[in-house]
């Protein structure tokens, strides 16, 4: 049996999803069982052969359950995977390779379905969990912008080599290994720099919110 990590060279093949083709050595259940025989050992050729005939049987079969082009094509690759690892589950004696693998492609068709469902019921869910997003008040986008505003004003008080620091590391959002490449100065220095500049930040915010009091 071919394993499942093999890749066929019908994978690769293009189709025409609304053709279904001719080959030789599919069509009779004592034909298809050759080829089922053929998959079993590992032939490729013998896969390329049934995917050339009947991928646009299984393709039909599955867009008539989806109505969706994308859908059904995932669909015939599994049901063409499945194939190839599992050739032993088609059992000629009850009916031809095509009505096998067109039945197989509508129940693959019906478990996307399935899972589409049960994702977009998961995708509601969540969304009823998560309340929705409470559009600031007048007054509380005055605070934050005043807040803002009293920030980059102790910002510009800062020593210019914390002030340098403060913007890279909190206003453009850069990491501490870049705000030492942006001012040459090794990693250390800036982690110390950032930390001394937020502690005085700190202070000066205090001292204006006491001020204003």
């Amino acid at each position: 049996m071919p394993t499942a990590t093999a890749t066929p060279i019908w994978a690769k093949r293009c189709y025409d999803a609304a053709a279904v083709g001719t080959v030789r050595l599919v069509g009779s259940t004592c034909a298809d069982s050759l080829v089922r025989a053929r998959i079993a050992a590992g032939d490729e050729r013998a896969l390329a052969e049934v995917f050339d005939a009947l991928a646009g049987a299984v393709y039909a079969s599955a867009l008539r359950v989806l109505g969706n082009a994308t859908l059904a094509q995932d669909v015939v690759q599994d049901v063409f995977v499945e194939l190839w690892c599992h050739p032993e589950k088609y059992d000629e004696s009850l009916g031809t390779l095509r009505t096998f693998l067109t039945v197989c492609a509508r129940h693959r068709a019906h478990d996307v379905i399935r899972s589409e469902l049960r994702r977009a019921a998961r995708e509601e869910r969540s969304d009823r969990l998560i309340p929705p997003q409470r559009d600031p008040s007048p007054s509380e986008r005055f605070t934050a912008a005043e807040t803002a505003s009293e920030v980059r004003a102790a910002v510009e008080l800062l020593p210019p080599g914390q002030r340098e620091v403060v913007e890279l590391a909190y206003f453009r959002g850069l990491s501490y290994r870049d705000v030492a490449r942006a001012t040459g100065v090794p990693e250390g220095t800036a982690k110390s720099r950032v930390r001394l500049a937020l502690a005085r930040l700190e202070a000066l915010l205090d001292r204006g919110l006491m001020e204003s009091s």
